[in-house]
């Protein structure tokens, strides 16, 4: 004679308890899922669109060191190599498409005619005291103090390289030793860099470089004023 078998209460209850917490945790796992922010891209956020366009310029560095290599390439092309893995890192950092790469507009531009930053205007002589002029003051640059020098790559946006070290910058149209004033119009922050590197645009701030004129949460500057300055 077989014998059913039955469950005491307080085993049933252990059994409802242990069920409830097995569904209560997917749900959570659910909506934990359901709830995670949707990947953002260069379209859609400014800050992608920065590091999305620090990637393409570096991108498009090694692309022309391997087209045209000299005795230094492969230490260029390993150094940029790098700076694109930290890139990717802050990418992923900021919840955007992680490899996403923008070529910045100044990369394919030609190299602009030279046109002066708000030059001065010749002071002219007072009527009441012929035989007397005065000069008129020099113009002053963004910055404050700092020299003016002319305008270049009018229209050009300016991102950073990810590279460390002091502040410095890297060009596609002025050789090393230049030295140029990057100003972002939107804070009037300014800062003078040595140009030390080739780059694929015309003027790549390193990380130090471009916390001097950032402004907080942004890898792009849209409004720069660039100026040649030595």
């Amino acid at each position: 004679m077989s014998r059913r078998r039955t469950l005491s209460p307080r085993k049933k209850l252990a059994l409802l308890v242990s069920a409830a917490a097995v569904a209560g945790g997917g749900a959570f796992v659910m909506a934990t899922t359901s709830n995670a922010a949707p990947v953002q891209n260069a379209s859609n956020s400014t800050v992608c669109q920065g590091l999305a366009t620090a990637l393409g310029n570096n991108q498009t560095f090694i692309d022309g060191q391997r087209a045209k290599p000299d005795a230094q390439s492969q230490a260029r092309i390993a150094n940029r190599e790098a700076v694109i893995a930290q890139i990717k890192v802050q990418q992923a950092a900021s919840n955007c498409k992680v490899g996403e790469s923008a070529q910045g507009p100044q990369a394919a531009q030609p190299a602009q005619p030279a046109q002066p930053a708000q030059p001065a205007q010749p002071a002219k002589p007072a009527p009441s005291a012929p035989g007397k002029q005065q000069t008129a003051a020099p113009a002053q640059g963004a910055g404050g103090g700092a020299a003016t020098g002319r305008q270049v790559c009018a229209g050009s946006t300016v991102t950073l390289s990810g590279e460390g070290g002091a502040p410095a910058a890297s060009s596609n149209q002025f050789p090393a030793g230049t030295k140029l004033k990057v100003t972002n119009l939107d804070n009037n922050k300014s800062t003078t860099v040595q140009v030390t590197s080739v780059s694929g645009s015309c003027a790549l701030l390193n990380n130090a470089a471009f916390e001097q004129v950032r402004e907080p949460g942004k890898f792009l500057i849209r409004r720069a004023l660039i100026e040649k300055v030595g």
